[in-house]
């Protein structure tokens, strides 16, 4: 398999590691904290102009076309940066749920104001009790005369403040109150019986949670013909996973770096830090780290379109092993940092928090080694 990258996807490489280096500096960042909606949206349009919202959406909808590989290589370089804007939410996963489940008039509808970056997504099927189950939706929805009743709770939405349509999960109800199939509907905000909490992430952006109370949509709200829309959820989730594992490596592969130009510069007994052998060899444990996460978090996303159980493999083994790998570079940055690096005035604690974030979201690496496993058994049947 050839693994070198085409001209187009080097020009992204570049001009996204030069555009993230130039403008996520750590004052964006702190600027960027303070925004009522955690981003800055005047970049959100820039992301715009230089094409990246319409990256992974299809042509005949405004898009360019790009698959995993590409957003794989933006995400890293967002990694670098921190950047907090919503293009995990709206982009790698809304926009996809609606290119998978949509009608064409829905599709036709939404991606291309997301595309020219008119339009906010976020994504709610987290629940309380499903501790990243992805199929214990307990979250109703029941036809009525003019459309559907929605009635439930969702965690962890994220960026969901910013939506300007909120993307909600829900089993149908039939007639004897028993849940069915999982779909999608498509609730725009401020709709009445929407109630959102909104809170600050850890590591940057933010984050809701919703509660449904006798929520009345109408009927096109549903988004596609009302299938059971479970497949297309662990399909997407599979490849945010592995959009997710490219940001990480960013955000290690700039912890490394930053470290090892301190080891250079912090002198001790009048020697540098890196002179110390030990020292070097917890840099070379680091960079190893680093390598073997940017392997997994490729090795997902040249997996995103395979077959389910295969893709699904790739995406828990990734997460599960990119995980251990950032929770040990982040750790190995900031003790090489000394007690500076949980201070506020280097961006070492930042982009440790960040990996915190990274090994829960979608579930931790000791959920995702009991997928793989099981998963596994599939395999093997």
């Amino acid at each position: 398999m050839d693994l070198t990258p085409s001209d187009e996807q080097r020009l992204l490489r570049e001009s996204a590691d030069r555009f993230v280096a130039e403008i996520f500096t750590a004052e964006h960042r702190k600027n960027a904290a303070n925004e009522p909606l955690g981003f800055s949206p005047a970049i959100w349009k820039q992301f715009a102009e230089l094409g990246w919202l319409a990256l992974p959406i299809s042509e005949a909808h405004g898009g360019l076309g790009g698959g995993a590989i590409e957003i794989g290589i933006l995400m890293e370089a967002f990694g670098r940066g921190l950047v907090s804007e919503p293009y995990l939410a709206t982009v790698v996963i809304g926009a996809a749920l609606v290119a998978e489940c949509g009608t064409e008039a829905q599709r036709q509808a939404i991606l291309p104001k997301v595309a020219e970056g008119a339009l906010y997504l976020a994504f709610a099927h987290s629940e309380r009790a499903a501790r990243f189950d992805l199929a214990h939706v307990e979250t109703t929805a029941t036809k009525t005369a003019g459309g559907w009743q929605l009635n439930g709770h969702k965690t962890a939405v994220l960026d969901g403040a910013a939506a300007n349509q909120i993307i909600v999960s829900a089993r149908i109800a039939n007639a004897n109150g028993a849940s069915g199939k999982v779909c999608l509907f498509v609730v725009p905000a401020g709709t009445p019986g929407l109630v959102l909490h909104d809170y600050a992430r850890l590591g940057g952006g933010r984050g809701s949670s919703l509660d449904l109370n006798n929520l009345q949509l109408p009927a096109d709200t549903l988004l596609g013909d009302g299938g059971d829309a479970l497949p297309t959820i662990e399909a997407v989730v599979d490849r945010a996973m592995a959009a997710l594992g490219a940001e990480a490596v960013g955000i290690m592969q700039t912890l490394l770096d930053t470290t090892l130009e301190y080891t250079k510069i912090r002198k001790q007994f009048g020697r540098p830090l890196s002179a110390n052998q030990v020292i070097r060899h917890r840099l070379a444990d680091m960079a190893m780290q680093c390598d073997e996460a940017r392997s997994m978090a490729l090795r997902a996303a040249l997996m995103a379109d395979a077959e389910p159980v295969a893709r699904s493999r790739a995406a828990s083994g990734a997460k599960a092993k990119i995980g251990k790998c950032a929770r040990f570079v982040a750790e190995q940055s900031v003790q090489l940092h000394g007690a500076m690096g949980v201070t506020e005035e280097l961006d070492i604690g930042a982009y440790f928090k960040r990996l915190l974030a990274f090994d829960t979201l979608f579930g931790g690496s000791a959920h995702h080694y009991r997928r793989h496993a099981a998963l596994r058994g599939r395999a093997q049947e």
